[in-house]
């Protein structure tokens, strides 16, 4: 049970998690994305001419320009499997950091719930404050300060709940497991709640429609959780595959040594 045996299966859970959130992101996401361009390119025709004029000039400068069709297939499986590995990789990595050390988890449990809580934390507290936004929602000039705003929110919950699993470790011992847990998650809720009431608001809608975007806010919800998920359940299946082969070679060499 080495760290070099969780990453490897890491990247391979990884790998298998991009695939199948291509194919997710490809049917609940692009839908909506071709909705919001074409919504995008609909508010800007009244100044179409002196606009594709300029871009005309520039790709006649030599710009490059990538069709819509690669983008929404190559692309975004690029995007989607070198995300996948690199998440896994390092879903795997924090697994065997933690391994024997929330409680008394098999390695298969406590991958699980690293994975759990990485979902948690780093995908969904993030979105559920600062949720994506699709092509021609938001002032181009806000851009910065929206990104670092979505990178603090990021910070808060991951320290929060770093710091709240190491409350259960302080906890568990004097309060049982059961009382740990409520405690630690009421704190963990605590903080990121009062995070998000502190950190500013974006409203930058305008008069999108309501409809594409809920559309693409759900379709990018649902890829998130795919990601994560997929990793959770493949890399825990591999992990406790491991276990099981790590533990009957254990068994085996105990049984020839007292031969």
């Amino acid at each position: 049970m080495t760290p070099r045996n969780f990453l490897v299966r890491g990247l391979l859970a990884g790998l298998i998690a991009g695939i199948l959130t291509f194919a997710v992101a490809y049917i609940a996401g692009e839908p909506s994305v071709d909705a919001a361009i074409a919504v995008e390119s609909a508010s800007s025709g009244d100044h179409h001419d002196e606009a594709t004029a300029e871009h005309t000039h520039d790709e006649e400068e030599g710009g490059t320009e990538v069709s819509r069709q690669n983008q929404s297939t190559w692309g975004l499986l690029t995007a989607t499997v070198s995300t996948g590995i690199a998440l896994g990789g390092i879903v795997a990595l924090a697994a065997a950091f933690a391994l024997g050390r929330i409680g008394r988890l098999r390695p298969s449990q406590s991958t699980a719930l690293v994975a759990a809580l990485g979902f948690v934390s780093v995908a969904l507290v993030p979105f559920l404050k600062y949720p994506a936004t699709p092509p021609a929602v938001g002032d181009a000039d806000t851009i910065g300060a929206r990104t670092t705003q979505y990178f603090v929110m990021l910070a808060i919950s991951v320290i929060a709940m770093i710091a709240v699993v190491l409350l259960f470790r302080a906890l568990v011992g004097r309060l049982g497991t059961y009382t740990a847990v409520i405690v630690s998650a009421a704190t963990y809720l605590a903080v990121v709640i009062l995070a998000a009431q502190l950190m500013p608001t974006v409203n930058e809608i305008g008069d999108f429609p309501a409809d594409t975007l809920w559309y693409f806010r759900r379709g990018s919800l649902i890829t998130l959780a795919t990601l994560w998920g997929v990793i959770g359940i493949a890399l825990t299946g591999l992990i406790g595959k491991l276990y099981t082969q790590e533990s009957l070679t254990a068994a085996r060499k105990d049984l020839a040594a007292s031969l």
